[in-house]
């Protein structure tokens, strides 16, 4: 029925609407160590890249490595207390999960998010969904767009990295997804815009998340 048998997600801003608890955690750690926040729209930028990216681009020109990996270690507590409160799917998002599910495609979630946080996200948001697998970065596995994460979900999956989509909003997914021989697909309605996405060769673009699904 579609071009792909399986389907690997990014998370944050892929599947998941979590700017505004990203950032409030982001913002709660800053002021702990009497650092100026940002607004929401910032993160857009400083997202993508796991925790430690984030704190040195929220917290420049701090650049003491022991003050950021404290900052890092507050953000962490703060986003747990917030507990995804303001997170959800996207628009669009349910539906073509429902469509998926029916169709019996394999739906997996690839995240830089700590592999912790990823899972208890997906349990919280997407218990409604059979996901075959969900990883976030864990010690000793390359952070995307290092492709190790996704060939292990491609054997997990068992299917063929050519046949699996890969969904992302970043710059750093549609890399993961070329290094992985998988297929680029792009999200114009998560945290990064269209050139950037055209700019790390997506090789669709989707404006709204059930153009998965229909002809190209």
């Amino acid at each position: 029925m579609f071009p792909f048998q399986a389907v690997i997600f990014d998370l944050d801003g892929t599947l998941a609407d979590s700017l505004r608890d990203l950032g409030d955690a982001m913002n709660r750690a800053l002021e702990d160590f009497r650092l100026p926040g940002h607004p929401l729209e910032a993160y857009r930028r400083f997202v993508g890249e796991g925790v430690d990216v984030m704190v040195r681009r929220a917290a420049a020109p701090e650049s003491r490595p022991e003050i950021l990996k404290a900052i890092a270690d507050d953000y962490r507590k703060h986003y747990g207390l917030i507990d995804h409160a303001h997170t959800g799917p996207y628009p669009g998002i349910s539906e073509l999960l429902d469509v998926l599910t029916a169709a019996k495609v394999k739906l997996a979630v690839l995240s830089n998010k700590r592999d912790d946080f990823t899972k208890a996200l997906v349990a919280k948001k997407f218990s409604r969904w059979r996901f075959a697998d969900v990883r976030g970065e864990m010690e000793g596995v390359p952070r995307k767009p290092d492709p190790t994460a996704a060939f292990e979900l491609a054997l997990s999956l068992n299917v063929l990295p050519a046949n699996i989509a890969f969904v992302g909003d970043t710059a750093v997914d549609m890399n993961t997804a070329k290094n992985a021989g998988m297929q680029r697909i792009g999200c114009l309605w998560g945290f990064r815009d269209r050139d950037e996405l055209l700019g790390a060769g997506a090789q669709r673009l989707l404006a709204a998340p059930m153009d998965l699904v229909q002809p190209t």
